[in-house]
């Protein structure tokens, strides 16, 4: 039953590894201290969704998952100083806001990151959904569990965007749009000339070849097994496409730049293909992963080809993003045209969860992005 303090919802639940998502009846209590209540008019399905209900982290089931929210403010609770009701918002990941590394402009690297994001509660341990036996559903999921009809956010992780803006598409730039724009804004620093390759045409892959563009990059090499997305991201902004079940993508990439880029991505999560990354750096060339794999995951490199090149491989969170900044700068950048990121979006209503995450992982759609308002 609902009272004053609870809102019955509609949520997809994932029960056991593997197992379908569940559109269910639920509860969601109301807003405390400094969260937000968001009804939620879109959301954009993620690789990582997938892998959390295959259980490749440890995420304690049932859970309702969705982390790349957008919505409208409906309530807010008596610490929230800025968000008002009737904002629109796009959810993001939630971060402590105090460690060093928060303090430092670097949240995506928040000692807390994997308790605030997915542990599948609060950090007291709370969860704020029930299920219709009264029984708690582990959320919190990238401090927001946005697969339902509302959401409870903080207001850190809430990031408000114009109206003006199409709301119902914003929702990817709170991970998967700001992972790879970030990456190569943020992390990489393309830089106005150079060359960058992207290893796996994804949506990260084509964010970040959209990011390069922008950031003046002159050759631009996407490098992807499915021919759609090479045909894709030539439309975007690159400038040769490499479809590496045909063709060593290393040799390739060198013979266009000339013995290497300057920058890559990978974001597959197969250690083969990071080696290969590597591999088609040129001196003093750095790869950026974002690639998720199973936890426990070796890859392998040639220490003196990076020793003696130069060569540089970081990991990156969410594209090392200030999302309170970076979230409506790529809105902007939107608006203006020059990052049309809406080309690699597929719409689906709620209730075809998970026909859009068959079609995601198949490769047919990019980003799926479901309405449920």
């Amino acid at each position: 039953m609902s009272d004053s303090k609870t809102l019955q919802i509609k949520a997809a639940v994932v029960r056991s590894k593997g197992a379908p998502f569940v559109i269910e009846p639920a509860t969601l209590r109301r807003p405390e201290n400094d969260e937000v209540l968001v009804k939620i008019i879109a959301t954009g399905m993620c690789h990582t969704d997938m892998i959390i209900r295959d259980q490749y982290y440890p995420v304690p089931l049932p859970a309702v998952l969705g982390h790349e929210g957008a919505g409208i403010v409906e309530a807010v609770g008596p610490q929230v100083r800025d968000l008002v009701i009737g904002d629109h918002v796009v959810l993001t990941f939630g971060s402590c806001g105090h460690c060093v590394p928060c303090a430092g402009g670097h949240s995506t690297y928040c000692k807390d990151y994997y308790n605030m994001n997915f542990s599948g509660a609060d950090p007291h341990g709370h969860c704020a959904i029930d299920d219709a036996q009264g029984k708690p559903l582990h959320d919190h999921f990238f401090s927001q569990s946005s697969f339902a009809t509302y959401s409870l956010s903080r207001e850190s992780n809430a990031i408000k965007v114009p109206k003006e803006a199409p709301l119902e598409l914003l929702g990817p730039l709170g991970c998967g749009i700001q992972t790879g724009a970030g990456s190569v804004i943020n992390s990489l620093k393309v830089t106005p000339g150079s060359s960058f390759a992207a290893f796996g045409s994804g949506a990260v892959g084509l964010s970040a070849i959209l990011a390069a563009k922008v950031a003046g990059a002159t050759v631009i090499i996407a490098v992807d097994v499915v021919p759609s997305r090479l045909q894709l991201a030539l439309d975007l902004g690159a400038t040769h496409a490499i479809n590496s079940k045909n063709e060593d993508p290393v040799a390739a990439i060198q013979a266009i730049t000339g013995g290497g880029v300057d920058f890559a991505l990978e974001s597959t999560g197969i250690p083969t293909v990071l080696r290969q990354s590597v591999d088609a750096l040129g001196g003093l060339g750095c790869v950026g992963v974002v690639g998720a794999s199973h936890l426990g995951t070796l890859a392998s490199f040639d220490v003196n080809d990076l020793l003696i090149r130069g060569k540089s491989i970081r990991g990156i969170c969410e594209g090392d993003s200030v999302p309170q900044k970076f979230i409506p700068d790529l809105v902007n950048l939107y608006m203006q045209g020059r990052f049309p990121f809406d080309k690699m979006v597929k719409f689906y209503s709620f209730e075809q969860i998970n026909e859009a995450a068959a079609d995601s992982e198949r490769g047919d759609t990019l980003k799926p992005i479901l309405r449920i308002a």
